[in-house]
């Protein structure tokens, strides 16, 4: 794969790192909260010296001293016994890595693909999915869904580094990236090498896989092909079946060159009649509702708060509140088909509130903890929420 330099590069971003950058550097990182890292130093321990934290933080990477300390590996839940690996970097390390983000990403964005929805400022899930929606109403019903194997774990450090110099002349902005690169990760106390990747949970990989796969948008476009893409999550929409299976050989081919892979078992070619998931909701000719996975996901959470065990306090309806707020603004879309969904997990969780209060399952509970009785304990009402949303 070829990667065409800029005749125009940008030079001197270094002496852009100011005081200013740092400070909203910082205020960012905080914003996102998130844990330490290896260092075992918080955000909390690092503002009670912040200024001369910066300062001496600012003058490091002005001068090409910065040195990353490795990052901390966890492993979280993804279902059915699997796990994710994310890279927790410390909060100097989010620091730096918001700095060059910042001063890089104007270059990157405007030259990014129309189509690419992912972690780019005033585009969100929802307008991917409505992007999509549209290439449907073309007659568009044939959906390739293509999931890119291990792909943050696996984009090779030569395509990101020679995807940022063939826009910016800065060696010392590069050598940064390349640092935050080859940082290491700690995992069971042992320190192992990162050869290729860029960690999940790296506050300046989100734009690196943009500007990887980038690459893969505009070959898209050259080949006439519909594309929505969500950081590793595309889709490529067709008119035909035999169109489909070309075009899912040509990102076969493309993802080949970029020494990068789909994953065979979950990597599909499906007509709308059929469904299909994508960010979360399971798209189908007349219906657009919550796929399963984040259905179970929304109910353990629930299941979390409601415990049998705990008491039904003000603190449990206020966290459940969050859980709830959050799911309704995230799946009570203008597109969605959710009412009779909401209507059912609505039911589920006032049974979870009887449950907790009288520490059993029984129908007889209902009238004497009604619906009515739930609802003055301010407790948010899916259907009531979906409601308000779709005619604010």
């Amino acid at each position: 794969m070829e990667i065409v330099h800029d005749k125009l590069k940008v030079y001197s971003l270094t002496g852009r790192i100011t005081e200013e950058l740092m400070l909203k550097a910082f205020k960012a990182v905080k914003k996102n909260r998130g844990a330490a890292g290896v260092d075992k130093v918080s955000i909390k321990m690092f503002e009670s010296n912040l200024a001369n934290n910066l300062l001496s933080l600012m003058k490091e990477l002005k001068q090409g001293t910065y040195q990353p300390i490795p990052l901390r590996r966890v492993h979280i839940p993804k279902g059915k016994g699997k796990t994710r690996p994310l890279g927790i970097p410390s909060v100097k390390c989010r620091i730096a890595q918001e700095v060059i983000r910042r001063l890089i990403n104007p270059t990157f964005e405007s030259r990014f693909h129309n189509n690419s929805f992912g972690f780019r400022n005033g585009r969100n899930r929802h307008q991917a999915v409505e992007r999509l929606l549209q290439y449907a109403g073309q007659s568009l019903r044939y959906v390739v869904d293509v999931d890119i194997k291990g792909f943050f774990d696996n984009i090779p450090h030569y395509l990101i580094m020679e995807s940022i110099s063939a826009r910016i002349s800065d060696g010392n902005i590069l050598k940064l990236i390349n640092k935050f690169l080859k940082s290491g990760v700690m995992e069971e106390g042992e320190l192992k090498p990162t050869l290729k990747g860029t960690p999940q949970g790296g506050v300046i990989s989100p734009l690196l896989s943009n500007i990887a796969l980038n690459h893969l948008d505009w070959f898209l476009e050259e080949q006439g092909l519909h594309f929505v893409r969500y950081a590793d999550d595309f889709v490529i929409l067709c008119k035909t079946e035999l169109e489909a299976e070309r075009a899912l050989d040509l990102v076969r081919s493309f993802l080949k060159d970029m020494e990068l892979e789909d994953s065979p078992e979950k990597t599909k070619i499906r007509h709308f009649s059929q469904g299909f998931d994508f960010l979360g909701f399971t798209i189908k000719n007349r219906s657009i509702k919550m796929r399963a996975k984040s259905m179970e996901k929304f109910k353990d959470s629930i299941r979390e708060i409601t415990t049998r065990s705990h008491n039904l306090e003000k603190e449990v309806i206020e966290k459940l509140n969050r859980v709830i707020r959050g799911t309704v603004n995230y799946f009570g879309t203008t597109f969605s088909t959710m009412k009779t969904t909401f209507r059912a997990l609505d039911k589920w969780i006032r049974k979870r509130i009887r449950c907790m209060k009288y520490k059993r399952i029984w129908h007889t509970d209902n009238c004497r903890i009604t619906n009515k009785y739930i609802k003055k304990m301010n407790l948010l009402n899916c259907v009531s929420l979906y409601r308000a949303r779709l005619h604010c």
